[in-house]
């Protein structure tokens, strides 16, 4: 993990307010993310869950007010498997990383066949199943030196005992240092500490400021 300052946030986001066809989704949204962190963030559909995950990662520069400060690398996955499905296991992956470092052809092969994918290089992806390619996104993660982890909906079309590796990934990913925010509609079960951030209901709800205090605190 590249250095920082000792106890400095990782991420940092400052009064996020976000409205979506006149709706406020939510208002006066901060959040300091501190390595070794896991926060979780809950919500219903529409509550606004996908866009923080977004404004955070810097993909919606417009839309919203408030400020994000990133002071470390992050790698963002979104809820589409992001797979082209006329290239292969191994194409897809390489094309992912190539903007993120070096990696041969072995390092590929060894991520693939961390998410269960040993066997499945070399075959067209149209010919996968849908959790099978959430498994090939969710190889980037075997290979990413990024400390924050921004991952929308990651257990999405993953069976048991993926779901059980991947938990396991991002309690070693924080004990380590790194640090994820991520939405989820389900329980973690992780070895590691998670905190919470509840958007509400959706759309109308307009929680607060008083709700935000108290989940960031």
């Amino acid at each position: 993990m590249p250095g920082r300052a000792s106890g400095a946030p990782l991420l940092v986001a400052q009064s996020l307010c976000l409205v979506r066809g006149g709706r406020e989704l939510f208002r006066n949204l901060s959040l300091q993310l501190q390595a070794g962190q896991l926060w979780q963030v809950e919500g219903a559909n529409g509550a606004g869950k996908t866009s923080l995950l977004r404004i955070l990662a810097g993909l919606a520069r417009y839309g919203f007010e408030g400020q994000v400060f990133r002071h470390a690398p992050l790698l963002y996955l979104g809820h589409q498997s992001a797979v082209k499905a006329l290239l292969t296991p191994r194409e897809n992956l390489a094309w992912h990383v190539s903007g993120e470092g070096r990696y041969d052809d072995a390092q590929i092969e060894t991520a693939l066949a961390g998410v269960g994918l040993c066997g499945y290089e070399d075959v067209p992806s149209h010919t996968l199943s849908a959790g099978q390619h959430r498994r090939v996104n969710l190889a980037r993660l075997l290979l990413s030196n990024s400390p924050v982890w921004l991952l929308d909906e990651p257990f999405t079309a993953i069976d048991k005992s993926g779901v059980a590796e991947l938990q396991s990934l991002l309690a070693t990913h924080v004990g380590k240092g790194g640090a994820v925010v991520m939405t989820s509609h389900q329980a973690l079960q992780v070895n590691c500490d998670v905190l919470f951030l509840n958007l509400g209901d959706g759309p109308g709800d307009r929680p607060g400021d008083g709700a935000y205090a108290g989940a960031l605190a």
